[in-house]
């Protein structure tokens, strides 16, 4: 299958031209990527809780951000997160990835999410496909 991967710049995630996006950036980080991100009120799942669907973007775009700086076109295949700590809204998260292992057309990451205390708060797995 044939899909046409265009960046418009509003991407919920990265989008710099998208009002409500994230406007999440990343950096290099050894192997990897690094960036930041403080939640909101309107990132809220419970009161002052971040919603685990935002901390799963956070992850889902790290991860993809990786390939996409190594100049892969990718889509999200499958991701498996497991929430450890809660994180709070208004706190500094720090997200990281890094890749695990490619095999053909499929690669394999880790994403990982910090609080303000250097504590690990959700870790995630995923696969992506790299696509034409």
């Amino acid at each position: 299958m044939k899909i046409e991967l265009i960046d418009d710049n509003y991407c919920f995630a990265c989008g710099t031209d998208n009002p409500i996006g994230l406007m999440l950036r990343f950096h290099p980080d050894g192997d990897g990527v690094c960036g930041d991100f403080t939640p909101h009120r309107e990132h809220q799942g419970y009161k002052g809780i971040v919603h685990g669907g935002i901390l799963s973007t956070l992850l889902d775009e790290a991860m993809a951000r990786l390939l996409i700086n190594q100049g892969l076109n990718i889509v999200t295949v499958k991701m498996e997160i497991r929430y450890k700590k809660p994180l709070y809204v208004g706190e500094r998260l720090t997200i990281k990835a890094a890749l695990s292992e490619r095999n053909g057309r499929l690669v394999q990451t880790k994403g990982r999410i910090f609080n303000e205390k250097g504590e690990l708060a959700a870790v995630a797995d995923a696969t992506f496909a790299e696509v034409q």
